[in-house]
């Protein structure tokens, strides 16, 4: 079973009177284990589709399918709590709380949870060593680099084995060397972890990490580029013919 499906997934919004179509249709399954990749041009719906994806948002019509669970027929509180535990999320910007260390911000959802941090230690440490922070743990934010932050980030969205992480241009904001070791990060830790992650860029080298490459234009599936295919110059002129 997939760890996520989209079925017939529509979302439309109103500006003034008129209504614009910001996904038509979208069938998407993405696979446990699987890093996935969401490209596309500028208002195309990559964004739309990953908070709907996450429960951040609610569809016009389709349904949006996580673990077997339809989220449309979740209270609101059940979804905030389907969010809490089943989904991470990783921003371009590391919304990381300032007073905190690095493994306090990691432990946070643990904390929110009111979870007892003791019974996840090695869990945390485990997460600080794939990050390749454990030397920075009792460090705060203003005394990590970017990437830092942003490892951080990740290893938060990880702490509570959520059945899927969502990143959404999680190296818009670094450096190349920065952003190299963050995609790195990511692979790892589909193979280390065996995390199932979905990443929405406009970057295609960033893209070229991912095992699945999925191409949205006008708010619908325009191409897929899988296996051996998702190579950097394949997903350059992917883009190049949807742009022009």
């Amino acid at each position: 079973m997939p760890t996520l499906e989209t079925i017939q997934l529509t979302k439309q919004y109103r500006m003034g009177s008129l209504f614009v179509d910001a996904l038509r249709g979208v069938d998407l399954s993405i696979q446990t284990g699987e890093f996935v990749a969401i490209m596309g041009p500028s208002g195309s719906g990559k964004s739309t589709l990953l908070h709907l994806m996450g429960g951040l948002d609610t569809p016009t019509s389709g349904e949006v399918i996580l673990a077997g669970q339809p989220l449309s027929q979740l209270r609101d509180a059940e979804l905030t709590r389907i969010r809490r535990l089943k989904v991470g999320f990783v921003f371009q910007f590391y919304n990381l709380i300032p007073t905190l260390t690095a493994a306090e911000n990691i432990a946070l959802p643990l904390l929110i949870d009111g979870a007892p941090v003791e019974r996840y230690r090695e869990r945390l440490e485990e997460l600080l060593h794939l990050v390749s922070l454990s030397d920075r743990a009792q460090h705060k934010p203003d005394q990590l680099s970017g990437g830092q932050q942003q490892r951080v980030a990740i290893a938060r969205a990880f702490i509570n084995q959520p059945e899927i992480v969502l990143a959404d241009e999680p190296t818009g904001n670094l450096d190349t060397r920065s952003g190299t070791a963050i995609l790195e990060l990511l692979q790892r830790s589909c193979a280390e972890l065996g995390a199932t992650i979905v990443m929405v860029t406009h970057d295609p080298r960033a893209a070229s990490y991912a095992q699945r490459v999925i191409f949205l234009r006008d708010g619908e599936i325009a191409k897929t580029l899988d296996g051996g295919e998702t190579s950097l110059k394949n997903i350059m002129a992917v883009m190049e013919a949807l742009e022009a």
